[in-house]
């Protein structure tokens, strides 16, 4: 048994407009690579208007999450358009009130996730994007 601590990157290319993407299959593979026992395993997103949650990730749940981020904070008139000019203030609020990141323990080798507790992306930008979302682990190993 060995504690170590590491870092891998997932590389996304979104479309915006809050589209949900579900990490979980990618943060399963890299734990399971690190060899990551027990500790922590935490996501990371490495921009401003995106986010990192968990959701049940399916069809009718992404479209209500969606609809809820629409209506909490539409397009229209923010004050950082008027600084910047990019319209795109309502997408750095959707993103600052959900987080930039989520730790979840791992436990006997498998992160400790619901049934149907699935980690999500939510790029809430008004254009497409490369994205970066940074796992890092920390914990005994193999």
């Amino acid at each position: 048994m060995t504690i170590k601590a590491g870092s891998s990157v997932i590389k996304l290319s979104t479309k915006g407009n809050d589209e949900v993407v579900d990490l979980t299959p990618d943060v399963d593979r890299i734990v399971g690579e690190f060899g990551l026992r027990e500790g922590v395993v935490t996501v990371f997103v490495d921009g401003s208007t995106a986010a990192v949650t968990t959701i049940e990730y399916e069809p009718g749940l992404v479209a209500d999450v969606q609809g809820f981020l629409r209506n909490l904070a539409p397009a229209g008139d923010w004050h950082h358009n008027e600084t910047w000019g990019d319209g795109n203030g309502h997408s750095h609020i959707k993103a600052g009130l959900i987080g930039p990141s989520l730790t979840i323990p791992v436990i006997a080798g498998k992160m400790t996730l619901g049934t149907w507790q699935q980690i999500v992306y939510i790029d809430s930008d008004i254009k497409a994007r490369s994205r970066r979302v940074i796992v890092q682990l920390t914990g005994e190993t193999e």
